[in-house]
């Protein structure tokens, strides 16, 4: 098991439905291997201020359904500077041998810091955006897409009774995935991501158009990141309605879609990824995450990860433009 005694794991960043299902196969796989777990309270700010417990096999019974985190997450800023050091003083204090660190894509540029200054690290992709670069699929993207999928319908049955346009704002601060995957799987008329230069008048064309081809609704689903952003494509739109037809209403689905009850896809991939962690940390393969690659477990180093942009694939954004008619 290459040395390691005791192995810390956090979660960081945003949170999202299937974290405590990797929690839990990180603690009861370290306990199968002999490796004592413990757990660090509210990620890379409680890494810094020393808030790590130990955990057994019941801190983690009754969560594989739970959503949220059980050990609590965070955005620390301060963790690129002072952090590092903080972050290797109380692991040794401990005595951590190594860490799994389950989070995005701010997550896995903290798990390479710590990679860097010779910290036994692994991480697992964790976000409902999807754009962690290296992997097909995150933790947290399949509950958030049935969640907004499920809104979106009910949206769109409001929508359709009163002849509506909706603006529907989903998650996507630097990624259109979410969004993108919801317009097409939810049959959405107009798809605006940060990935594709758009503009007022663009949009408001394609309004114009479903109302003219006959259609009873017109649903635009807007990432938060894309440019215009919702609310100043709903002034302009709501500024148009004689010229497109469509009464405007705005949506903005925010926190619902980080919340819930995982899938069963999330439960399995959050179990999947965080055995694999603690199988390949206690190889001695450190510096890498855990990542699926058409349907296989594959591992990328964080360096890569951390430097590296993941894309929406243009074949997607074509057939949601093609299929919107």
């Amino acid at each position: 098991m290459n040395g390691i005694r005791r192995l810390a794991v956090l979660t960081s960043g945003g949170d999202c439905p299937g974290l405590n299902a990797c929690i839990r196969a990180v603690v009861r796989m370290s306990l199968h291997l002999g490796v004592e777990p413990w757990g660090v309270r509210s990620g890379f700010a409680g890494l810094m201020a020393g808030e790590l417990d130990a955990l057994t096999s019941r801190s983690v019974s009754h969560i594989i359904g739970r959503g949220g985190s059980i050990l609590g997450s965070s955005r620390s800023a301060e963790f690129s500077s002072r952090g590092l050091r903080e972050a290797q003083r109380n692991l040794n204090e401990l005595g951590i041998d190594a860490l799994v660190v389950i989070g995005g894509d701010g997550s896995m540029r903290g798990a390479q810091a710590l990679s860097a200054v010779g910290l036994p690290v692994i991480g697992v992709p964790a976000t409902i955006e999807n754009d962690v670069w290296g992997t097909d699929m995150a933790i947290g993207v399949d509950t958030a897409l049935n969640t907004a999928l499920d809104a979106l319908d009910r949206i769109k049955d409001t929508a359709s009774s009163h002849q509506q346009a909706f603006l529907v704002g989903l998650a996507g601060e630097k990624s259109g995935y979410l969004t993108l995957m919801t317009g097409l799987a939810g049959g959405a008329e107009v798809t605006c991501i940060p990935e594709v230069t758009f503009s007022f008048e663009q949009v408001a064309e394609q309004v114009a158009d479903a109302y003219v081809r006959g259609k009873q609704h017109c649903i635009i689903v807007v990432s938060e990141g894309a440019q215009p952003d919702i609310q100043s494509l709903s002034e302009y739109l709501s500024q148009c309605e004689d010229e497109t037809g469509f009464d405007v209403r705005l949506a903005i689905l925010g926190h619902v879609q980080r919340g819930g009850t995982p899938s069963a896809q999330d439960r399995f991939l959050g179990t999947q990824f965080g055995s694999e962690a603690v199988r390949r940390i206690c190889e001695g393969n450190a510096g890498v995450m855990v990542a699926l690659d058409d349907g296989e477990l594959v591992y990328r180093p964080l360096a890569d990860v951390a430097t590296s942009i993941k894309a929406v694939d243009p074949d997607d954004v074509a057939m949601a433009e093609m299929l919107a008619r």
